[in-house]
């Protein structure tokens, strides 16, 4: 099976790489805009002679692909906020480019990686398949920009009905190959805890449902070898964690010493969200059935960083 990989140089994608690197059915394409960062990568993991890069202009050059995951994005709320409304331009780019292939390819499968921000912006509560999307059309913010274009993504694949995409959507993921300088929740935690610092945060005890790359592999396959079409899907784990908890263990676990404070300023590019995790699981239907819970994906991935 040979499988187009579009923003190769995401981390959720190269985690993705190595979980399937094990399995000898599958040719990778791996497409990114920085190609020599691209091939430095593959070559420190041994893959070089097992997958090709390419650039993004050789896409689609007479080659047949069975699969295309597209992971183009920005995955740092820091980043996103400081990009604005060129997330638009950025994702309907590649996904314009992802669409047009399969037009010509009726039989490819076309897995989208879209996100939680889909639904807007108030998580008082969790999702489920009953929620409403909600935005405030009158007072757009710059917290809004991310969560349109992949809302403007999805309905525009939905229109396309007969072609078969799968929109995966991502709440919170942690891995511990990932940026731990990027501005998340989680990696604010493992740099205190790896700089034997306090790590201060807020008094709101929300709640995080944190993907690793297990399932997060486990569910792309499930996707791959099953005969859904056209429909999104939402990333969950066997349980999702309240932060009050997740400190309480990971003090115990890892010796985290934290503060909370009340007046902080939280860096969020879509918003601000109490209850930001899925009840969603309609992935249930193609036998997706998350091995870890919240806190044990956690728990597993700070291990092998070795804080």
């Amino acid at each position: 099976m040979k499988i187009a990989i579009l923003g190769a140089t995401s981390q959720i994608a190269q985690d993705l790489i190595l979980s399937f690197s094990i399995n000898k059915g599958y040719d990778f394409l791996l497409f990114g805009r920085n190609i020599e960062l691209l091939e430095k990568w593959i070559s420190s993991e041994n893959l070089s002679e097992k997958y090709q890069v390419q650039e993004y202009s050789e896409f689609g050059n007479h080659q047949k692909y069975d699969v295309i995951i597209n992971f183009v994005g920005i995955g740092d709320p820091a980043k996103a906020q400081k990009m604005g409304s060129d997330i638009f331009k950025v994702t309907e780019q590649y996904d314009d480019m992802a669409l047009e292939y399969l037009k010509q390819h009726k039989k490819t499968k076309y897995i989208f990686l879209s996100s939680g921000a889909v639904y807007g912006g108030n998580y008082q509560a969790p999702v489920d398949k009953d929620t409403v999307a909600t935005i405030d059309i009158n007072n757009l913010k710059p917290t809004d920009w991310y969560g349109l274009a992949k809302l403007y993504a999805e309905a525009k694949h939905r229109l396309l009905y007969n072609l078969n995409i799968i929109d995966v959507r991502v709440f919170n993921y942690f891995s511990h190959r990932q940026d731990m300088n990027a501005c998340f929740l989680i990696t604010d935690i493992v740099r205190a805890i790896k700089n034997k610092e306090i790590f201060k945060t807020s008094a709101d005890n929300i709640v995080r449902d944190f993907i690793t790359p297990p399932d997060f592999y486990q569910l792309v396959q499930k996707i791959i070898d099953s005969d859904i079409k056209n429909t999104a899907l939402d990333c969950y784990t066997k349980s999702p964690i309240k932060k009050n908890r997740l400190l309480s263990v990971l003090k115990k676990e890892f010796g985290l010493t934290y503060e909370v404070e009340c007046d902080l300023d939280i860096v969020n590019a879509t918003g601000a969200k109490i209850n930001y995790y899925s009840e969603n699981k309609i992935a249930e239907s193609i036998g997706y059935n998350p091995k870890n819970t919240s806190i044990e994906g956690v728990i597993s991935e700070l291990k092998l960083i070795g804080v």
